[in-house]
């Protein structure tokens, strides 16, 4: 009975083929094998990862960009807020300097 997996390939392989084989030779073959598949493995786990960088990269441009378009209309609104702020404090002191010509007339006229 074999004890790992490895030999009891290498004896069925024996058996089969009727050829004596190195199992040494085996067992580097299957490493390298198994290697070039990690290797391989890691290479699409890259690319994967670099086409997901790729995307939020892209992603994160466009955010930026609208962000900039954001900030751009807000301060048009900030300054549009001021002159509307200014013309709206110079009607309300032209009101007041008026109303306080009304009262002087009345004060008069009463006395």
């Amino acid at each position: 009975m074999c004890v790992n997996s490895t030999e009891w390939s290498a004896s069925r392989i024996h058996y089969f083929s009727g050829k004596k084989k190195n199992p040494k030779k085996f067992r580097v073959q299957v490493h390298r094998l198994a290697w070039r598949k990690r290797s391989e493995e890691k290479a699409a786990v890259g690319k994967n990862m670099e086409l997901k960088n790729l995307k939020l990269y892209m992603e994160n441009m466009s955010i930026f960009e609208e962000n900039e378009k954001l900030r751009k209309k807000a301060n048009l609104l900030h300054q549009e807020n001021i002159a509307l702020f200014s013309e709206f404090e110079k009607k309300i002191s032209l009101l007041d300097r008026v109303s306080a010509t009304l009262n002087l007339i009345k004060d008069r006229a009463r006395v």
